[in-house]
């Protein structure tokens, strides 16, 4: 039996893309028979145990180190150690077969350094560069010298783990282009558990009039509320947007660093009355949210992070028959046909927002057509099995067990 141990910047109970990605997969290497052991790094908060047991899964902690310097580089460095020291208890522990080290690269350097001491083969799953997210975070700018360290050691990571993964087309041609050979690099797409999502159910009458949204044409966002998510764009072309469709109200779940900004931005547009924010709400409550929705909104801005990266939203909202618009970034056109599964404005562009959603509303005989396209591209193309089973000759060819 293969014995691959993961090593997380996060996981369950957390809530992200990352720790939802993460549970997909280890639910099909579980179904193949392989046994996964798990390793988060100091980045996952909230946890005062070494160890924890999830919803049925056995996560290893580590701790924070002590006195981390807030210096550049330095309290990153303690990261790592912290990390090293940790996985080789755990590789003492488990006999791991793999190491297999996930984003950022912070997690990939001591899989490396435990792996080569140990002889374990390790694999490298890119999900973003930890440079470009740095970006989005506003904690660097592009072409400054910490990205260009920062892109360095990805690019060190890259050239001497055993194999590396990564998440979509546009990731994999940037790993390529940086000297790794094609047949090193695997693309394991972002997928759905379709049999987790059914196509969407009857509005909640009384949540709907509770949010103030009874009557209205409601266009929504459900996730996280960062930067590169594009809302302020959103929020920017909905007085454009009403003056052909003013029945038209926006539905806002969810919370994030750009909250703050987007309520303020909301306010001087005089637009109170038309945007609701629900704030977080449970994971098991989201799909009552979801089916208030008529059309849901990914518009994305355009930025290395955004034009690499496939995101997972926009499939659940097609595993899910949703109507959906999002802008044109190459994360998306990765995964939506434009007036097929759904429909592609240009990024940056709210004049082209508006087009683009007002079209969609007044073509409501197609809906039907859009949303069995959405869900037939996910049931075929986009689900974990398929895709987790691009792992197989890579652990193979690794461990020597037949695959």
């Amino acid at each position: 039996m293969t014995r691959i141990l993961h090593i997380l910047d996060h996981s369950i109970p957390l809530h992200s893309g990352y720790t939802f990605r993460t549970l997909s997969i280890l639910r099909e290497q579980r179904k193949l028979g392989w046994e996964t052991a798990h390793l988060t790094t100091p980045k996952h908060v909230g946890c005062e145990h070494l160890e924890e047991d999830i919803e049925g899964w056995h996560f290893y902690r580590t701790p924070a180190p002590e006195g981390a310097s807030r210096l550049p580089g330095l309290g990153e460095m303690a990261l790592m150690r912290a990390v090293e020291n940790r996985l080789q208890n755990v590789v003492d522990r488990d006999k791991p077969d793999v190491l297999h080290a996930h984003s950022p690269v912070l997690n990939a350097i001591p899989a490396l350094r435990v792996g080569r001491r140990n002889n374990i083969p390790v694999v490298y799953e890119v999900r973003a560069f930890w440079e470009d997210a740095a970006v989005d975070h506003g904690t660097t700018t592009e072409g400054s010298l910490r990205y260009r360290l920062t892109r360095a050691l990805e690019t060190y990571a890259l050239k001497r783990v055993d194999h590396v993964f990564t998440i979509c087309e546009g990731l994999r041609s940037d790993i390529v282009a940086r000297g790794i050979a094609a047949d090193k690099v695997t693309v394991i797409p972002n997928a759905v558990d379709i049999e987790a999502f059914d196509p969407g159910g009857e509005a909640d009458v009384a949540l709907k009039a509770e949010l103030g949204l009874a009557g209205a044409t409601v266009v929504g966002f459900i996730g996280s509320f960062y930067a590169y998510e594009g809302l302020d764009l959103l929020i920017d072309a909905l007085p454009r947007i009403l003056s052909r469709r003013p029945e038209v109200k926006v539905l806002l779940v969810g919370g994030g660093p750009q909250e703050r900004a987007l309520k303020a931005q909301v306010a001087r547009l005089g637009l109170t009355n038309k945007v609701v924010f629900t704030g977080r709400v449970p994971h098991t409550e989201v799909h009552r949210y979801y089916d208030l929705v008529d059309v849901l909104a990914y518009p994305r801005h355009s930025m290395r992070l955004t034009d690499l990266v496939t995101p997972l939203k926009p499939l659940e909202a097609m595993a899910q028959g949703r109507l959906l618009i999002a802008s044109d970034v190459g994360g998306h056109k990765e995964l939506i046909r434009h007036g097929e599964t759904g429909m592609l404005f240009r990024a940056g562009n709210a004049e082209a927002l508006t087009d683009t959603l007002v079209e969609l509303l007044e073509q409501s005989a197609r809906w039907p057509e859009i949303r069995r396209a959405g869900r037939q591209f996910v049931e075929t193309e986009r689900n974990w099995t398929r895709s987790v089973a691009n792992y197989i000759p890579v652990y193979a060819r690794l461990t020597g067990q037949r695959a």
